[in-house]
């Protein structure tokens, strides 16, 4: 390279550093205001160096006025031009900014969003991004609306079912202190039966404070499911034989789970006795126990005609206690719960990292929990 040539470069080169500083320093002013002030700042930094640098290097080359004004004019012209385009450049994508903005300010109102088709691609995704966005809030609030549902329920459930127990322990405590009672003895089993319906009902309350804090801590440790299966059917036996359910199953030989111990007896013992509390006289509850994909599949399945779609997704909220098909009877054995135990198995089922599903297998359903090995 020349002489001239490098000497060419620096000057051009100067003129554009010297142009890019305060190009900088202009939209460092400009930053706050709008975008098509930018890229017109752009085109206009990008011109104007070009500009002086074609200036200096003509005063250089000491070509002719006639010349040096061509070259100055059609400098001129050119970057008019494309400050022209940049200004319209950045109108158009201001515009598309607030046509962007205003579907945002559209994503949380309570009505379908559709994206439009604004700008360049990138705004196109964006579009498409905040649609699902939506989506992705309406099925938060409504999982809000039936979460706060299932609470109201709760509240209202749980407040009967201490007040009918209570009622009916002060009047036998009033009968027993007035000597009313016919039979002492009777009425003594009764209020034990009934303190401790309200303690298993107590404790549930406490667990389910527990998972839904975040603060169940479970201590996993290899058992035998057949081993937990057996204890919880021989738990459940008398209450199938008072209500003439039968109780049958299998687990394959040796199989394995790693959980903690209390609970995953918590978890197949609910699971039983809501089959059991469901299915009517002379029906059947199975439980099943298999490696498969390499989870361990603990099902339980009944004959208690099936949930309505309506109601197959709620199964495991809190104070769900079922539609018409499935309303729980009381009994003194059983009782009635204020539709704790399936929010309790899935909470604890959570905790363990897996998961648990529910699907009607006529003419009942098929409880289902997945746990790792």
């Amino acid at each position: 390279m020349t002489g001239e040539q490098v000497q060419m470069v620096l000057i051009a080169a100067g003129s554009a550093v010297v142009v890019g500083v305060l190009g900088l320093a202009a939209g460092w002013l400009l930053r706050h205001r709008s975008l098509r002030w930018q890229l017109g700042l752009v085109a206009v930094t990008a011109v104007a160096g070009v500009l002086v640098g074609v200036l200096f290097i003509a005063q250089l080359m000491f070509i002719s006025d006639h010349d040096f004004r061509v070259v100055s004019l059609v400098t001129v012209v050119a970057g008019a031009v494309a400050v022209v385009v940049a200004l319209g450049l950045g109108a158009a994508i201001a515009h598309w900014s607030h046509a962007l903005r205003d579907e945002v300010r559209r994503v949380d109102a309570r009505r379908p969003y559709v994206p439009g088709r604004h700008g360049p691609s990138e705004f196109q995704e964006l579009a498409d991004e905040l649609a699902l966005a939506q989506g992705r809030l309406e099925d938060a609030r409504r999982r809000e609306s039936q979460l706060e549902e299932s609470r109201r329920e709760l509240v209202s459930w749980v407040s009967h079912d201490l007040r009918t127990p209570l009622a009916g322990m002060r009047a036998m405590t009033e009968a027993l202190e007035d000597g009313l009672a016919p039979d002492p003895e009777r009425y003594h089993r009764q209020i034990r039966a009934e303190v401790d319906r309200m303690v298993r009902m107590v404790d549930d309350l406490f667990e389910l404070s527990r998972i839904h804090a975040g603060v169940l801590r479970v201590s996993p440790q290899p058992l035998l499911l057949g081993d937990v299966v057996s204890e919880a059917l021989a738990g459940a036996d008398p209450v199938a034989r008072q209500r003439g359910v039968r109780l049958g199953g299998s687990v394959d030989d040796g199989l394995e789970v790693t959980a903690d111990p209390a609970a995953l007896a918590r978890v197949v013992t609910n699971l039983i006795m809501n089959a059991v509390r469901h299915t009517p006289a002379d029906g059947t509850v199975e439980v099943r126990g298999r490696l498969i994909d390499g989870e361990v599949e603990l099902s339980v399945t009944d004959v208690c005609g099936g949930i309505p779609g309506d109601d197959i997704t709620r199964v495991f909220d809190v104070a769900w206690q079922g539609s018409e098909a499935r309303t729980p009877e009381i009994d003194d054995d059983s009782g009635r719960g204020a539709g704790l135990g399936l929010a309790i198995v899935k909470g604890i089922v959570e905790a363990h990292r897996g998961r648990v599903d529910v699907d009607n297998v006529p003419p009942g359903c098929r409880f289902r929990v997945f746990l790792p090995v």
